[in-house]
């Protein structure tokens, strides 16, 4: 009895801070194979039986819709943070002949990007023709208004809160709640309801994936098996590195006899009442006699080459009673004298057999795994955090980001042969990562050039759009006139030279108070609240402490607030830098005036629009206080784009003309919906480009 209760309800919740992107992972929840292999055959007899009367309504909605519509197919390539300084330079050197030709067909517009100027925030507004107080994503972390901790905006995963004990066992009673957090409907869901298929393809801010007519694959929010955003495991020899590497898993190694052995830890086990944490026994077997080095996984056996990534290595951890919990990893062997040097991406949630839902339907992404072979699920695939430590270096991070830009190829070119009717979206996010890790490149004053690797590395993102280019070459070889094709990014980027601390600026103007002797803080660890009137969490983010809204608020809501944010507002735009006299500031936003719709109080209260060169600092993001305002950012991080939205656009590229001036992110659905002939919903706050 208790094995069968267990087979049904065995949702886990793994609440794991990490450093790596900006903030905490979202949690994950395991069941058992045997489970989804009960779900899978339940639907899929469902689908069998009802699938004629499904078939008839469908046809008929599509066919109505069909009468309506002046294209057959749509097509958006989203490149995540194309820039347009950046393609206009490159469009004059020649680089982009493609680009050129199809701004030649229609047309290229700078493209108005959101506030802020961040992807979740981005791509919420393009799928949702919405801004931000209609679809209540405001940032990558927002404050839990209960203790102040910053928390992700866009998804949540909690666990059951019924359990039952049975020895060293605890068994969830319940099925765990996972919510998507976004608000407002996607216009491919719009679409649905009018008949009109849709394959959307990896767009940040699609988890947990939500149900329409089509096939969707989920990206920014994804977690990590162990419930992070993304923390790598570095085993290594050399003891100096088991203190200077943070932000992912350290696993100091001794070599003996030609071996090393460790313990690669998994997720937490909340099976048992101990919640020890699963694992798998690892062994590393150096080169002998010219053969490779090799890597043991309990009883199996990987070769390990020198410097290049393994393939997917498939994970699996036992949980007791019969349950394993299944993700995949690369390797990366780096070094094995003196000392050896391991890494390991973060563990993705297998494709193949997925813990959580990443795809719709569930097969979808079982489908994709069964004909491409296991590919990232990770919503932050690229591992930033482990070049920005030097755990990889930048030639690894290279060879990382197109592995898994060539996956997102293949994706999508095998739905662009399948889609004939209907609406295709793909996002890739080599643009984004590549201009957040090389932009010091471009920048000969960038902090960071002082530690670069290599200059042999200063083509990387010239070389990036120039493949660009030609995927839009082989796009435009399927288009024809009945296709209609978007290409476009959600905003530019900027060199990211120096950090606010808004927190530790707020503190020093008496709006945040540290309890008495207390220097500095991380996580708002030693804030006095009681007599703290503001801080700061996520990108750009200003929260007023207010009274009946934070749980120990002490701001009156009207006048008081309203005087409050004013001054505030003020002295930050008058901020400067001691450094060289420049004020870091462009504008700060009042989000009551900047926002429209039923959640723009659930909001930041302010938002810093951060001139080019400046950003909020690493640790202000996460409710960290330090002595200085302003620091250096020396990392491989050099690019960013969480900046005054007015300095950061985006890019459009349409192979139809359009009349329009300027083109906002939030125009894109609802265009798409006139082309379809598909009413735009009142709610949204874009217009079609295109009208009849």
């Amino acid at each position: 009895m208790v094995l069968g209760i267990l087979a049904w309800f065995l949702p886990v919740l793994f609440p794991f801070p990490v450093e790596a992107y900006i903030g905490p992972g979202a949690g994950i929840a395991f069941v058992s194979s045997f489970l989804l292999v009960i779900v899978s055959f339940a639907l899929a007899l469902f689908a069998l039986l009802t699938w004629p009367f499904r078939w008839l309504y469908r046809t008929a909605r599509f066919r109505r819709a069909l009468g309506r519509s002046r294209i057959r197919r749509c097509i958006v390539l989203g490149f995540d943070g194309q820039d347009p300084e950046l393609t206009d330079r490159f469009l004059a050197e020649g680089l982009l002949p493609n680009f050129q030709r199809l701004r030649d067909l229609g047309c290229y517009r700078r493209l108005r990007t959101s506030l802020p100027a961040e992807s979740p925030v981005a791509w919420s507004s393009f799928q949702t023709g919405c801004n931000p107080g209609r679809h209540r994503v405001f940032d990558f972390l927002v404050p839990n208004r209960k203790n102040y901790l910053p928390e992700l905006c866009s998804a949540r995963v909690e666990p059951s809160s019924r359990q039952l004990k049975v020895g060293r066992y605890r068994i969830p009673l319940g099925r765990p709640l996972i919510r998507f957090e976004r608000k407002s409907r996607s216009f491919w869901k719009v679409l649905s309801n009018y008949g009109i298929f849709s394959t959307v393809l990896r767009v940040p801010v699609t988890f947990p994936p939500e149900k329409f007519n089509g096939l969707l694959l989920s990206a920014m929010s994804v977690p990590d098996l162990r419930g992070t955003q993304g923390t790598f495991t570095y085993f290594t020899s050399d003891p100096e590195e088991c203190t200077r590497v943070t932000g992912g898993m350290v696993v100091p190694v001794r070599l003996e006899n030609g071996s090393a052995k460790a313990r690669l830890t998994g997720p937490e086990n909340l099976l048992r009442t101990t919640g020890e944490m699963l694992g798998i026994d690892l062994e590393v077997e150096l080169p002998r006699n010219g053969s490779p080095a090799v890597l043991r996984l309990d009883n199996r056996e990987f070769e390990l080459p020198l410097g290049n990534y393994t393939p997917w290595i498939p994970l699996e951890f036992r949980a007791g009673l019969g349950t394993r919990v299944r993700g995949i990893s690369r390797f990366l062997l780096r070094q094995t004298e003196p000392h050896l040097k391991l890494y390991m991406t973060p563990i993705n949630i297998s494709p193949g057999k997925p813990v959580l839902p990443i795809s719709h339907p569930w097969s979808y992404a079982l489908y994709l795994a069964r004909t491409q072979g296991d590919f990232a699920t990770l919503g932050l695939a690229e591992d930033t955090w482990a070049l920005n430590e030097r755990v990889i270096d930048e030639e690894d991070f290279l060879r990382q980001a197109y592995l898994i830009h060539d996956e997102r190829e293949r994706m999508f070119f095998d739905a662009l042969d399948k889609t004939r009717h209907g609406l295709l979206v793909c996002v890739f996010d080599i643009t984004d990562r590549l201009q957040h890790m090389f932009f010091r490149y471009l920048d000969g004053d960038h902090p960071s050039n002082r530690d670069k690797d290599t200059e042999r590395h200063r083509d990387a993102i010239p070389e990036m759009y120039r493949r660009m280019d030609d995927l839009v070459g082989k796009v435009l070889e399927r288009v024809d006139e009945d296709t209609v094709l978007f290409v476009m990014s959600d905003h530019g980027f900027k060199s990211f030279r120096r950090g606010v601390n808004l927190n530790s600026w707020l503190r020093g103007q008496g709006y945040l108070t540290l309890e008495d002797g207390s220097d500095g803080c991380e996580w708002f660890q030693g804030v006095d609240w009681a007599r703290s009137k503001a801080y700061a969490v996520g990108l750009g983010g200003i929260y007023l402490n207010l009274r009946g809204r934070e749980a120990r608020g002490t701001v009156e809501s009207g006048d008081q607030a309203e005087s409050l944010k004013k001054e505030i507002r003020e002295r930050l735009e008058a901020l400067t830098d001691p450094a060289d006299g420049s004020q870091p500031v462009s504008r700060v936003y009042d989000t009551r005036e900047a926002y429209r719709g039923p959640y723009t109080s659930e909001g930041p209260d302010l938002i810093v629009g951060f001139k080019p060169g400046y950003r909020a600092s690493w640790s202000s993001a996460t409710g960290g206080i330090t002595a200085d305002i302003f620091e250096e950012n020396t990392k491989s991080w050099s690019g960013d784009h969480c900046m005054n939205p007015a300095d950061v656009p985006g890019v459009f590229f349409s192979n139809r003309k359009i009349e329009a001036g300027e083109v906002d992110i939030m125009d894109i659905g609802p265009t798409i919906l006139d082309l379809f002939g598909v009413p735009v919903p009142d709610y949204c706050d874009g217009g079609a480009l295109l009208p009849s």
